[in-house]
């Protein structure tokens, strides 16, 4: 199954608790509504755009954060992603190559280098919930805008086997591209919290601009100094599921 499969299986598997969580509530005639201090755990799948497409490919993060739903359904949250991949476009390491290809150990022997996308997202955002349903005030469609930094670099992933002198823990910061800088987040989709409160979640789309530019002085395959300023963007499809502490009446009780 394709990774693209898999994260809309996560999607369709949602829909088939929410439609047993309506099932139930016809049973269970407890409130959502007041305050809720929530803790979302999350999955992603992104795609990338503007400068960051030249150098990486589609990339999966998890996430975990801290939100404040008030009674008005305005909600704000602090959250932090990290992004990880196995695409990366520009082979940095192309000047330690012999012509096969290969990169030689310090035996003589050759070492499998590997290289892999790291990044993280850190930030703060603020949002609104519009209700759907007229029994159930917490789930409909969310909306939420946020700020805070963006960083992604190449990972040169060592062969445990295998040392290679060139590949120093100082050396690697000449070829890892380090960059980071402002980045901007938009999310739309659906939130479900379930009037029982025991299935809560939500699902749909997330946006992210960087206005970033390198971190490091000296690029050494390129021989060059980047100073360049960068646009990086991503899109992807988020699935998270939220522990909900309820806050006020009955916040002494947890559901999950």
């Amino acid at each position: 199954m394709s990774s693209i499969s898999k994260v809309f299986a996560l999607i369709a598997l949602a829909g088939i608790w929410t439609q047993s969580d309506l099932q139930a509530q016809t049973q269970t005639f407890t409130s959502n509504e007041g305050a809720v201090l929530a803790l979302p755990l999350t999955y992603g799948i992104q795609w990338p755009g503007g400068d960051l497409a030249d150098r990486f490919g589609s990339n999966f993060n998890t996430s975990i954060g801290l939100q404040l739903f008030l009674k008005s359904n305005w909600m704000m949250e602090v959250e932090g992603q990290l992004l990880f991949g196995q695409s990366v476009i520009p082979d940095v390491l192309a000047p330690l190559r012999s012509p096969e290809g290969y990169i030689f150990a310090d035996d003589g022997g050759p070492a499998n280098i590997a290289l892999r996308e790291r990044g993280f997202w850190l930030g703060a955002s603020i949002g609104k919930l519009f209700p759907l349903f007229p029994g159930n005030k917490r789930s409909g469609l969310r909306f939420s805008l946020g700020a805070g930094l963006l960083q992604h670099k190449i990972r040169i992933q060592d062969d445990p086997q295998a040392y290679v002198p060139a590949l120093r823990p100082e050396y690697k910061k000449g070829y890892d591209r380090l960059t980071n800088g402002l980045g901007l987040k938009e999310f739309i989709g659906y939130q479900h919290f379930s009037l029982n409160r025991r299935v809560n979640f939500y699902a749909g789309l997330e946006f992210m601009q960087g206005f970033t530019q390198s971190r490091r002085d000296w690029n050494t395959d390129e021989m060059a100094t980047d100073n360049a300023s960068r646009l990086d963007l991503l899109f992807g499809i988020r699935l998270g599921w939220i522990l909900p502490f309820y806050l006020g009446d009955g916040g002494e009780a947890v559901y999950y």
